[in-house]
């Protein structure tokens, strides 16, 4: 079996990127971090997660983000599945995030979209079926 473990994130402020995730994820931790370089720039590096999976953040980030409403190559989103949307959603706009797309209407599931304080769109999605072909079918 194959399953991601991580993924890497170059970002501008490693504390204002945990506003939003800890908000997402309150169950998580920082696991591990430390300070290193990276092709001749100092960075900070932090991994935050659970014990089986975590986002991995490096704080020496320049420039803005890909225009996602544009057509460049690069990360279009990252998506979580939760049980509970709505729960997940109150804890990022307690924070001051707000939805920034809903998704598609679907008979089983719901999901919507936010953007990072990096710009990186994020997905969360609720599925209301056990069923594989429900749960990846699109209307």
């Amino acid at each position: 079996m194959i399953h991601l473990e991580h993924v890497n994130l170059v970002v501008a402020n490693i504390e204002e990127s945990l506003k939003f995730y800890r908000a997402a994820f309150p169950h998580w931790r920082i696991r591990d971090e430390g300070d290193g370089q990276w092709n001749g720039k100092t960075r900070h590096w932090i991994h935050f997660g659970d014990d089986y999976q975590y986002l991995a953040f490096s704080n020496h980030g320049e420039g803005s983000n890909r225009d996602l409403d544009g057509h460049q190559i690069g990360l279009a989103h990252f998506a979580f599945v939760t049980s509970s949307l709505d729960a997940v959603v109150a804890r990022l706009e307690a924070q001051g995030f707000k939805i920034a797309q809903d998704g598609a209407e679907e008979p089983h599931r719901r999901n919507v979209y936010l953007i990072d304080p990096d710009g990186f769109e994020v997905e969360f999605v609720e599925y209301q079926s056990d069923l594989p072909p429900e749960r990846n079918r699109s209307s």
